[in-house]
């Protein structure tokens, strides 16, 4: 016989009839597939929507900020900024957004083991809220600082969502849909591309009188989240490993995954402190699985996707791209992202993270060597390079999003255990914004050095991405932490060693089980329950 779930823990963790640690499940409530999908969508919306959305609104109000920035100095001071001193300052602004993800990345860790997952996304929209209150009043204080301080302030917000929401997905999604509610993450920044060209066009906001509203835009999905998120679970795992809180995991479950059985071991879970980034470094056993984090985090921003996006006017200019069309065409640059991630969403169950992200930057390099050679051709007057130009670069863009963009951002919440994943989520997105911070301030330079070779530099991250990962990151689709652990030390000729946390952590996982592979799209359908289990045998 099975036990429903109730509030005695000791009749919730047993064993089942076999005497193995594998979970039995007794109903599934209707609305618990339900409150999965809203919890998604309500973390998503306020959470990595923001870096999408931050990232595409800042391009349409460019001359205007500039005209902004320098009637400002011109007030203040009786002279204008010469050409090269207001890049200088529009630099500063652009640059202030991965300056404060970068910082934002670092505080994630600590908010995560401090607050949970929820709570910390919850808090995280002080950041923004604060960042749109500058932007709507710098026009009435007449100073422009206000506006780098804003975008700091935003990219903190960026870079806190980046690392927390991907792990909380990660800890409260079921195994077999631990792939396609992470991925949602890349589906909802590619949405938030998408949604701030459209909002960013100048029949909507982008008008010079409405840069200001454009920009603090943003507060809107916050606010959402802040009335939303409340009413959703906190992360089960970080419940019962961080807090050692079992009664509210328990309660967390039911409202995920309905009423189920977890194995006996459970029971004998214990709080486990969370690892810092330099124990990490120093952990032989995890060095294998830092160097892979690090590697892709690093490759997502180096790969080129996102210059894109800052200079998108400028790339398409040089393809050829008639300057009144330019923000329509930029437009499709979000809408090719979106429907690639769309896209991966539904086949990574099906293909597993490891091909997604290795194909995914094998046709990246392959379409980098055809828009050099279209670049090159275009120079020199040969007919149709400029379309060909324009196809590739919506191809590069469908390629990131196919699979680096999402697969990325799963990596630490599936080889870490819980102990270790807020600090590999910290290593992860310091490198990450690094990255995006070098290549904001690199990337004018390289295309006035390498002209039409411009994306050759990309090209070879690219291809070195394709083959160290290749040789390095084993599949995780539908594999435990314990066997993805395995493959790690398999690689290095060790033995695995068991840890309690890791055990406590491989539980959760597989308590999820329910046999069949989906996507986060068919979340709000439920599955028919067992008729054993509804039986209660």
């Amino acid at each position: 016989m099975v036990t429903p779930v109730t509030g005695d823990l000791s009749r919730v963790f047993q064993m089942n009839s076999t005497g193995d640690n594998e979970p039995e499940e007794t109903s599934k409530p209707s609305g618990s597939a339900r409150t999965l999908a809203l919890t998604v969508c309500s973390a998503a919306i306020g959470g990595t929507f923001q870096y999408g959305y931050n990232i595409s609104i800042i391009n349409s109000p460019t001359r205007y900020i500039q005209g902004f920035i320098n009637d400002t100095y011109m007030e203040r001071w009786g002279t204008a900024l010469d050409t090269p001193q207001v890049t200088l300052v529009w630099t500063l602004i652009v640059s202030a957004f991965p300056m404060g993800g970068l910082l934002g990345a670092l505080l994630a860790g600590p908010m995560s083991v401090r607050f949970g997952r929820k709570k910390s996304l919850l808090l995280n929209n002080f950041f923004l809220f604060v960042g749109a209150v500058f932007v709507l009043t710098c026009r009435l204080a007449k100073a422009f600082e206000m506006i780098i301080l804003a975008r700091f302030l935003v990219g903190m917000n960026s870079g806190v969502s980046m690392n927390v929401q991907p792990m909380y997905f990660g800890e409260s999604a079921p195994k077999h849909l631990r792939g396609a509610v992470a991925f949602s993450s890349a589906v909802f920044t590619a949405f938030g591309i998408f949604l701030g060209q459209v909002v960013g066009l100048t029949e909507v906001l982008g008008a010079e009188p409405l840069w200001p509203y454009l920009l603090a835009s943003n507060a809107l999905p916050g606010l959402i989240q802040l009335v939303t998120l409340p009413w959703f679970p906190e992360s089960p795992r970080y419940l019962l490993i961080d807090k050692g809180d079992r009664e509210g995991c328990v309660q967390a479950l039911g409202r995920l995954r309905g009423g189920e059985q977890m194995s006996a071991a459970l029971n004998s879970g214990s709080a486990a402190s969370a690892k810092t980034p330099w124990s990490l470094f120093k952990n032989s056993n995890l060095r294998s699985q830092l160097w892979t984090v690090m590697f892709a985090s690093s490759a997502m921003m180096l790969c080129g996707n996102d210059s894109i996006y800052f200079y998108a006017s400028y790339i398409f200019m040089e393809a050829g791209i008639p300057p009144e069309k330019i923000q329509y065409v930029t437009i499709g640059t979000g809408a090719s992202e979106l429907t690639a991630a769309i896209l991966s969403n539904l086949l990574i169950e099906r293909v597993g993270r490891r091909y997604l992200l290795i194909g995914g930057y094998s046709l990246m390099t392959s379409w980098g060597i055809v828009f050099t050679v279209a670049l090159t051709l275009q120079s020199r007057n040969v007919a149709g390079m400029a379309y060909l130009s324009m196809i590739c670069v919506f191809s590069y863009i469908l390629s990131f999003g196919l699979g680096p963009a999402g697969v990325t951002g799963i990596l630490p919440a599936e080889i870490f255990d819980q102990a270790a994943r807020p600090a590999a989520y910290m290593v992860a997105g310091s490198l990450m914004w690094i990255s995006l911070f070098l290549i904001g301030m690199l990337f004018p330079f390289i295309v006035n050095g390498l002209g039409n070779f411009c994306f050759l530099p990309f090209l070879a991250v690219c291809l070195v991405s394709a083959v160290f990962l290749g040789l390095t990151l084993p599949e995780t689709k539908g594999k435990t932490l314990a066997q993805i652990t395995a493959e790690f030390e398999r690689k290095n000729g060790r033995k695995m060693r068991e840890t309690p946390d890791r055990q406590v952590d491989e539980l959760l996982q597989n308590h999820y089980q329910l046999g069949k592979a989906c996507s986060f799209t068919t979340l709000t359908h439920d599955a028919d329950p067992d008729p054993d289990i509804k039986n209660g045998d």
